[in-house]
């Protein structure tokens, strides 16, 4: 066999002597040929069988008569005569086939269930599972170039790995040979080199490691589930409850547990080799996933009655609709996705407009089945949202990436905003009263957490500045201020002085009460998402 050296007899024989399938027994040799993996089972017993025959009795391994045979299970080959069931000693259904196909090799041919990998790299990676997990993926019905796939292993597997390098490892040491634990080629990526060809045939898409579609496979062997267990008595301090976690045996708790535990220790709680197991590992779940798209643009609102985002008290809704659901209903249905989450350069409160060119935002659609959008679609879903509303209005809805809205983020911290204000005064004012605010500049504020807010935000004094007033005499109660400031500043409490929580505040500034009836936001001067001819 071309992937075996003659210093790997003496280890692929102890492994297959104990249980260990054809293919594990190729990552504790480390053949690093990911060809060599693909070969059918049938044709990899068979080139293992001439290897370890070369110079030895027939008797020795993998191949024997049934009356030699250990406690095993057996698996049904391609071209066999006939096949017949029964139990082995143990209880273990087992499978006794007979070979005639004119090879050299004995009649009776016996495979366990693989004592490392319980079956992963024997049952799961043959053409019919490939095509259950097709199936599964094409019901789904998503939209996808490529795919990337995933699985996730018992936890005990590793336990069982651990067991098998200590074994080959003694092994090795007779011989004057090392073995590293990381030298060993991992199980899932074994398995990955086997199941990749057979999807990207079955799918017609190629597999990438990059791809945004991932299909992944849960396998579970509820038969060894108790092979962890001694682990956290001789290291309690890798098992901690998570909320999210239903059992505290994680595939990183068992490998961390194994990193701190002693070979002798290991050696007194776990069996090298590891016992081999009757059944084949189950698969408890297959699930396909499409990375999250992210849509940008900027939205006007119009209405005095509108919140950005949905105003619920105490579990009651208090207003029908908002921004967010107005916009994102359309984009869920259209990307199919599974929910979306949405975010803005800053908000506006329920009763203040947001005119000018809109203020910036992103949805993030989460696992959605569509996602190739061309540049007309998305003008034509821009519309169909502008067209379900008079409340709000969107504008430069393009796809972007999540490295994108960095820029969001950090224009919200940097950007200044432009706000129209219509104030009352309680004072009597004519037009020169009001004059000298045209000439403030760079003006510094402290404010402390308004009162309504207080309840969501922490107490604290904030410096802010507004850059520059015009004002517009209405009559003698009202007038109108333009005013550009830095991002944060509480507007209304700049107007009325929230119980002397703003200073300075217009009624400070002009000696009366002032109060405020309305507010627009008239720019948000951040220069993304970019804008588009539409």
């Amino acid at each position: 066999m071309s992937s075996l050296t003659e210093k790997d007899r003496p280890v692929a024989q102890l492994l297959l002597n104990t249980g260990t399938c054809p293919r594990c027994v190729f990552r504790f040799c480390c053949v690093g040929s990911q060809e060599s993996y693909r070969h059918p089972h049938k044709d990899l017993l068979r080139e293992l069988h001439d290897f370890l025959e070369n110079n030895k009795d027939k008797d020795d391994i993998l191949y024997r008569n049934e009356a030699a045979d250990p406690p095993s299970k057996r698996i049904r080959l391609e071209n066999t005569e006939e096949g017949t069931e029964d139990l082995n000693q143990n209880g273990a259904l087992q499978h006794t086939l007979v070979v005639n196909d004119g090879n050299a090799a004995p009649e009776n041919l016996t495979l366990t269930v693989c004592n490392v990998c319980l079956g992963v790299l024997q049952e799961f990676c043959e053409a019919d599972f490939v095509k259950k997990v097709c199936q599964n993926v094409n019901s789904a019905e998503y939209e996808f170039t490529s795919f990337v796939f995933s699985v996730s292993l018992p936890p005990q597997l590793s336990v069982r790995e651990h067991a098998a390098w200590l074994l080959v490892k003694q092994e090795m040491g007779k011989q004057g040979l090392s073995l590293a634990k990381d030298d060993i080629v991992q199980l899932k990526e074994a398995y990955k080199w086997i199941i990749h060809p057979l999807f990207s045939e079955e799918l017609g898409v190629p597999a990438d490691g990059k791809s945004l579609f991932d299909v992944s496979v849960v396998f579970a062997h509820p038969e060894t589930d108790e092979d962890c267990h001694f682990l956290a008595t001789a290291h309690p301090d890798c098992f901690k409850p998570a909320k999210k976690k239903q059992s505290v045996f994680t595939r990183m708790a068992v490998i961390k547990a194994l990193e701190k535990i002693k070979e002798e220790d290991f050696r007194k709680h776990f069996p090298c080799p590891p016992n081999a197991p009757k059944n084949f590992c189950t698969v408890v779940e297959i699930q396909c996933t499409n990375s999250a798209i992210f849509v940008a643009g900027r939205y006007n609102k119009y209405s005095r009655n509108l919140p950005q985002t949905p105003w619920i008290i105490d579990g009651k809704r208090k207003l029908e609709s908002s921004v967010e659901e107005l916009i994102s209903e359309h984009l869920m249905t259209e990307f199919k996705a599974d929910s979306f989450n949405f975010s803005s350069s800053g908000r506006e409160d329920v009763d203040v407009r947001t005119l000018g060119k809109g203020r910036p935002f992103t949805i993030e659609l989460v696992n959605p089945h569509r996602v190739q959008f061309t540049a007309e679609e998305m003008k034509g879903l821009q519309q169909k949202i502008n067209s379900s509303s008079d409340k709000i209005q969107v504008r430069d809805l393009q796809l972007v990436t999540r490295e994108a809205i960095g820029h969001m983020k950090k224009g919200e911290q940097e950007k200044t905003k432009t706000y129209s204000a219509l104030i009352w005064t309680d004072k009597s004012i004519q037009k020169e009263d009001i004059a000298f605010l045209d000439d403030v500049k760079e003006l510094k504020l402290d404010q402390k957490t308004p009162l309504r807010v207080l309840h969501r935000r922490p107490l604290a004094v904030r410096t802010r500045v507004i850059h520059t007033m015009t004002s517009e005499y209405i009559d003698e109660h009202h007038f109108r201020l333009n005013l550009k400031t830095q991002a944060g500043t509480y507007i209304k409490e700049f107007v009325h002085g929230d119980f002397g929580r703003t200073k300075p505040n217009i009624g400070s500034l002009m000696n009366t009460t002032a109060d405020i009836l309305e507010l627009d936001v008239e720019s948000v001067d951040v220069d993304w998402p970019p804008a588009l001819d539409n």
